[in-house]
């Protein structure tokens, strides 16, 4: 384990230290939040905000798919927003001389293979695991476990990657909810598919590219998009708690705060307050 790791690690005991977090205590809080057999549910989470979790994403990972069952369903998202053009990178941008050789070599999405970035460590390990299958999209992938993983997971369109037809569409479908486990309201990204469906002023038409496999080739593939942004989704988030507070289930979930709620309420009260907000 590498120094920092290690520092980050006594972080979390630091700030955590009445006990460590168990996967009894897991399910037990995930329980009690509202979590129920046979749900649809949309997970964002983050490891280091549970506190000091005995077998680490392995045991949230579990105690999830213990409390779900494999006749409901687990989705997370393991985006790839590197596999880009690096002319337009900028956290952080990389030097012009570069671009060339990076076009040139960088390897082409794969489902199987390739890590998530920025995603956290739970969903980096959940795309890995048996039976957990993964979208074909090259920046917005999502990889799903349950009973109805292959269809929600199934035909993902390479244009408006996070829009219609996609692993977000088909959980509101289906009624699915979202959990934000220890993770605030600016990473979940169903208010992306409200962004889709919302006719704001700032929105934007454009185009990304990505390295895929075509016919066992790499070919570089342009595609259409918006310009999502997810710089407001915290104060959508707060407003959107304040609303609906007897939907919002908020509590604890190990040393983490964590918040249930149906997707298809929090998508569409952000398809009105973009219009409303973004100005």
């Amino acid at each position: 384990m590498s120094t920092e790791a290690v520092m980050g690690e006594a972080e979390v005991i630091r700030k955590h230290h009445e006990a460590p977090v168990t996967h009894e205590l897991l399910s037990r809080d995930l329980r009690t939040l509202g979590l129920e057999p046979g749900m649809t549910v949309v997970v964002h989470s983050s490891l280091s905000a549970l506190g000091w979790v005995c077998g680490g994403e392995v045991t949230v990972v579990q105690a999830l798919m213990d409390t779900i069952r494999p006749f409901g369903n687990i989705v997370m998202p393991t985006h790839t927003g590197h596999l880009s053009d690096p002319a337009r990178w900028e956290a952080p941008p990389v030097p012009q001389s570069w671009w060339e050789p990076i076009r040139r070599s960088m390897p082409p999405f794969d489902p199987e293979i390739t890590p998530s970035r920025g995603m956290g460590c739970i969903p980096e390990l959940f795309r890995t695991l048996p039976d957990v299958v993964r979208s074909s999209h090259p920046h917005f992938s999502f990889a799903a476990w349950g009973e109805g993983s292959v269809e929600i997971c199934a035909n993902h369109p390479l244009d408006y990657g996070i829009g219609e037809g996609t692993p977000l569409a088909r959980v509101y479908e289906r009624d699915g909810f979202v959990l934000l486990l220890g993770a605030d309201f600016d990473t979940n990204t169903s208010f992306h598919l409200a962004e889709y469906r919302s006719h704001y002023r700032t929105r934007e038409e454009l185009y990304r590219m990505a390295p895929v496999l075509v016919n066992g080739h790499r070919r570089w593939k342009k595609y259409r998009d918006i310009n999502i942004d997810s710089e407001d989704f915290a104060q959508l988030g707060r407003d959107f708690c304040r609303s609906h507070e007897k939907d919002v289930r908020i509590g604890s979930v190990g040393a983490g705060k964590a918040h249930l709620f149906r997707q298809r309420a929090a998508v569409d009260y952000a398809v009105e307050w973009f219009v409303k907000n973004r100005k």
